[in-house]
């Protein structure tokens, strides 16, 4: 029984930040110095890295120790690792290398490095970030007044990085959370231990407050993977000091537990066997997929039940599978089949590969890979499966080579005999066709840059062969900028504005992209700016000048009246003159005029002019007035001497005449009759 829990204790732990820098601008920073963490569980180390311009980056990577030259090793090309390291990188130079399933030989310092595209490129960073890998477990001490005892959650070898939750379990259960230690009576029979938040199954060993007396379950492993189809064993082994009245194994994923040999997804696939203080074993045979969980073991005593919420097995179901790499193949080239699963089979610890092709035995081998050269034929289906599981084999996989373009030499004649001194031995050559097309480039971010920033020009290509250089060119500079798929342009400045393209070359042909324009923003704002007020000020001034002239030309405006005189010689051009005066009547005077006509006056007037008066003169005066007004309608005819007919001819007779003549209209309004 517990008395009371004892105050939160913080773990102390060492975080800071190493930066490594030299003179000529390489730098590496990583994001902590030293980690301490649980056996079992996973850990990343980041890092970010900058280096001059002018040099490309080939490969990155961790280590943590040299060959035989003095060359760093890669971590993923270390067997002790194998599995269970992965490297992830970013766009600003990140690296980020990810261990899992720790273990105490993994304690050691690790180190970034990368490679150049140039001589002497190569650059290790050191300190690096030191890796202390520890397991927890439980404390007894008895207080000085032996009334009660403490129990103190500990590591063995380091204090935990961060600031870790500790949880308390009594039997099996959770008593209390966030407290590293917890106090107890002397006399208790209990087992107790304790785990970190959110690693409940990287726990501490249970320990008895007196000596070995007290309930406790040992799981004989935290994890299983084992193949689809096939038999796995969950075993523990467990104490009860007292009668045990039932025992079975639950799934920890069901709200209530429930006695496996009761569930009916295992019906005729579950049998239990062991016995009190041996090892208990749960048999699932028939592996399914959806059999993944997490299996946990209960008893139950008269006076002890032991908890639901002690962390038991996972078991993880897989089935095989047949990767091809690489994704496009072609004739000549090498292809490399691996035999994989999702998870690590541990029961197979040193497992044998069997290869079929076509269903047929093709051969085994204790390597999970199978490589064979490409040729031109027809459609083969590969698969693999494990010595002592054989019939348990992966899916087919095809690969399909009848559609391959080959390369092939076919000559004219097999012999030739001849005494010319030389002599021409003619072939024919085909080659595939698929050259790099569609050569594309795309940049990220986006848009327009800022002096300072980071870009990333991608180039792709569609090829059969695969394309096997990319080189960066950048328009108007004769030599090539860059080389490699993506190329890298970091504390851009505004000299690497401008237009850059990608060149994809295989073995058969070389295809360019289109170009594609960088813009940094910078020194030009200014100029754009200063265009955008010029443009401003121009629109304004025109604006302004349109206006004054409207105005000058609205007040210059001449009354329409014009004199008409003729000097006897006559003028060949028509003359018109309309004259229009709205009568100023209001509305209501218009209104009662409605009735009222105008009066119409035709006049015709013959001038006596030479014989140049060709054109006649219309003169139409129309004072407004209200509509339908009566109207008094005059004719005029006035006749002014010409030359004698006589002299002239008929013709131009008749032409002086019709020309002569001027027709006027007067509308005059007048007032309504009573």
């Amino acid at each position: 029984m517990a008395l009371r829990t004892a105050g939160s204790v913080l773990v102390v732990f060492l975080w800071s930040v190493a930066v490594v820098l030299s003179q000529n601008g390489w730098s590496v920073t990583y994001t902590t110095q030293s980690i301490c963490t649980l056996k079992g569980s996973s850990v990343e180390m980041s890092c970010s890295y900058t280096y001059p311009r002018g040099y490309i980056i080939t490969t990155t990577f961790w280590f943590i120790t040299n060959n035989a030259e003095g060359k760093p090793v890669s971590l993923s090309g270390d067997p002790d690792y194998k599995g269970r390291v992965t490297y992830r990188s970013d766009k600003m130079n990140g690296h980020t290398l990810t261990i899992t399933d720790l273990r105490e030989s993994d304690s050691a310092t690790y180190m970034f490095s990368f490679i150049t595209d140039q001589t002497r490129g190569r650059y290790p960073v050191s300190p690096g970030v030191t890796l202390s890998v520890t397991d927890l477990q439980v404390k007894v001490t008895p207080t000085w007044r032996a009334t009660s005892t403490t129990l103190t959650c500990s590591t063995t070898s380091c204090p935990l990085t961060g600031n870790p939750t500790y949880i308390w379990y009594k039997n099996g259960q959770v008593v209390t959370e966030n407290t590293l230690h917890y106090s107890v009576y002397p006399e208790a029979v209990d087992s107790y231990f304790c785990a970190v938040k959110d690693h409940e199954d990287l726990h501490s060993p249970a320990v008895c407050v007196q000596g070995q007396r007290c309930s406790r379950v040992n799981y004989t492993n935290r994890s299983i993977c084992a193949l689809k189809g096939s038999t796995v064993d969950i075993s523990c082994t467990y104490v009860g000091y007292y009668y045990t009245k039932s025992s079975f194994w639950f799934r920890s994923d069901k709200l209530t537990p429930e006695n496996l040999t009761r569930d009916p997804g295992y019906a005729g696939r579950v049998e239990y066997t062991g016995t009190n203080r041996g090892p208990f074993t749960l048999r699932i045979s028939d592996l399914r997929e959806e059999d993944t969980a997490e299996y946990r073991f209960t008893f139950k005593t008269y006076s002890v039940e032991w908890g639901h919420s002690f962390p038991g097995t996972s078991l993880t179901v897989t089935d095989l599978q047949v990767k091809v790499t690489p994704g496009t193949v072609t004739e000549g080239s090498w292809v490399t089949l691996t035999c994989i699963t999702t998870c690590t089979l541990i029961d197979i610890p040193n497992p044998t590969y069997i290869w079929y092709k076509n269903g047929e035995y093709l051969f085994s081998d204790s390597s999970p890979q199978y490589q064979y050269s490409v040729s031109r034929g027809g459609s083969d289906s590969y698969s693999c499966a494990l010595r002592g599981h054989d019939k348990l084999s992966s899916p087919g996989v095809t690969v399909d080579t009848s559609s391959l373009s080959c390369l092939r030499v076919t000559y004219t004649s097999r012999s030739i005999c001849s005494l010319i001194p030389s002599v021409d031995l003619p072939c024919t050559t085909i080659y595939p066709t698929d050259g790099p097309k569609n050569t594309s480039v795309s940049v990220s971010p986006s848009g327009e840059l800022v002096e300072g920033s980071s870009v990333t020009l991608t180039c792709s290509s569609d090829a059969n062969p695969p394309v096997d250089k990319y080189t960066w060119y950048k328009k108007n500079v004769t030599s090539p900028k860059a080389s490699g798929q993506s190329y890298n342009i970091t504390n851009i400045i505004s000299e690497d504005r401008g237009e850059y393209y990608c060149e994809a070359e295989n073995i058969i042909a070389s295809n360019n992209s289109t170009a594609l324009m960088i813009i940094v923003a910078g020194k030009q704002t200014s100029v754009v700016t200063a265009a955008v007020g010029i443009i401003v000020v121009v629109l304004v001034l025109i604006l302004c000048l349109s206006g004054l002239m409207w105005f000058r030309k609205k007040a210059s405006k001449p009354t329409n009246t014009r004199d008409t005189s003729d000097d006897g010689q006559g003028d060949s051009s028509p003359v018109y003159d309309n004259i229009s005066n709205m009568a100023m009547t209001s509305t209501a005077a218009q209104t009662a005029d409605t009735d009222n006509q105008d009066d119409v006056h035709y006049a015709s007037v013959h001038f006596s002019g030479s014989k140049n008066q060709e054109v006649p003169l219309y003169s139409t005066v129309q004072l407004h007035q209200p509509q339908k007004q009566d109207q008094d309608v005059q004719y005029a005819a006035v006749k002014f001497n010409l030359p004698s007919s006589a002299t002239q001819p008929a013709a131009a007779q008749a032409a002086e005449v019709d020309a002569s003549e001027i027709y006027s209209t007067v509308n005059k309004p007048r007032t309504k009759k009573t």
